[in-house]
């Protein structure tokens, strides 16, 4: 049986019970989506080639909530996601999904002209303008260009020595082109582990391009990407990731979505691949973590995003935070942000986007003395723009309760 196979063929496990549907961050706001059961495992049976006989399948934000609490391991998410990327096909893809589906792109083009372009993202006039020609809504969170990319600071940064121990740092698009400083805290949370850091070339996962129904570029994509790390895996290099999504992309969903099972690239990195949180984590359970934190007396919500539930490792960055003196940490036990990745900054779907997050927001606001945390960076820009408090990776708490600052 192909993945394809076995996805579509979990429907028959549905027993009807509507779990999917209690927990859809999504039905729960808006009529407009009439919730996974209904337009997964239930329309999945009327289905043909011709494509989904409801469009309402749209607005479904690919969250992956309604998979990872099905009791009976359905794979509704990726049902939905599968059927979704048909019906986009046959009725053609807007401009607007084409370009926000490639970060990567956008990066490279924007990164050198980052003091212009940053210009426009933050101007009101030129936001209301692209809102009118391609539909991204004007106040929808927008990261602005970092003006220098983390490759480039890694390929300048001196290796440790001596480190005893090497580890492969899968970055992603974000990291790279608008968050560097995240991957470089990273790097040195981990080398102050005694590592030494191997930053290969890399682009991006594809996952953007899954979202939004792009699935043959995506494949390339991933195609691409698990040939530059695949030597590092088969020689026994564990991967961290310090995107939630974008590590479970490499881990699990382009296998199941994309049905890239048989790539012999892929299924190598998977098997090596971690979210940073989780590996350090490991590191602590093992012995092997250092623990010379200094204490941060600060008061920090804590969110963990849709992407990471769908890794199944629980809440990392939480007993990480545990080992820190001072650090009260408030678990905002909120399901999702509403963002999720593209699907918060098109115009047509902001405002459920933030009827989503809105519990979320307002536990921000009345917790943050200082700052908010999350795994997730598209969640991280969706707390920020919604909140007005700096949303942080972990990573930066680590770091500075190690004192790297």
């Amino acid at each position: 049986m192909d993945t394809m196979e076995w996805v579509r063929g979990s429907l028959d496990h549905c027993v009807k019970c509507t779990i999917c549907e209690t927990f859809c961050p999504v039905s729960n706001v808006t009529p407009l989506f009439p919730g996974p059961k209904y337009v997964g495992p239930q329309l999945e049976r009327f289905r043909t080639d011709d494509g989904s006989p409801d469009a309402s399948l749209d607005y479904c934000s690919g969250c992956g909530i309604c998979t990872t609490v099905c009791p009976q391991g359905v794979k509704i998410a990726e049902i939905n996601s599968q059927a979704r990327a048909k019906m986009k096909a046959q009725r053609g893809i807007p401009l607007r999904d084409r370009i926000i589906a490639r970060p990567s792109a956008m990066g490279k083009v924007g990164t050198p002209l980052a003091p212009i372009a940053n210009f426009f993202l933050k101007n009101h006039a030129f936001r209301w303008l692209v809102e009118r020609t391609l539909r991204v809504h004007r106040k929808a969170p927008m990261p602005l260009f970092a003006g220098r990319t983390f490759q480039s600071w890694a390929r300048r940064h001196p290796p440790l020595t001596p480190a005893t121990k090497a580890i492969v740092y899968f970055h992603g698009c974000s990291a790279n082109h608008f968050e560097p400083r995240v991957a470089q805290m990273a790097v040195a949370v981990l080398e102050h582990n005694g590592y030494r850091v191997i930053v290969p070339r890399q682009d991006c996962c594809g996952l953007p391009l899954q979202s939004n129904g792009l699935f043959d570029d995506a494949r390339r994509y991933v195609r691409k990407l698990a040939r530059n790390l695949e030597p590092y895996a088969r020689r026994g290099y564990d991967i961290v990731a310090t995107s939630t999504s974008c590590g479970l992309m490499l881990k699990r969903e382009a296998r199941e979505i994309l049905e890239l099972e048989d790539d012999e690239d892929l299924r190598t990195v998977s098997a090596h691949m971690f979210d940073i949180c989780e590996f350090l984590l490991s590191l602590h359970e093992r012995g092997a973590l250092r623990t010379d934190f200094r204490p941060l007396d600060m008061r920090v919500p804590y969110h963990a995003p849709c992407q990471q539930q769908g890794h199944g490792i629980g809440k990392p960055a939480l007993e990480l935070f545990g080992l820190i003196p001072g650090l009260e940490v408030v678990d905002s036990d909120v399901a999702c942000c509403g963002v999720a990745g593209t699907y918060g900054l098109k115009t047509e779907k902001y405002d459920i986007a933030m009827e989503v997050g809105a519990p979320l927001f307002r536990q921000v606001t009345a917790v943050a003395t200082e700052v908010a945390a999350c795994d997730s960076e598209t969640c991280r820009w969706q707390i920020t723009r919604a909140t007005g408090i700096p949303s942080v990776h972990p990573v930066e708490l680590l770091y500075r309760a190690y004192g790297l600052s």
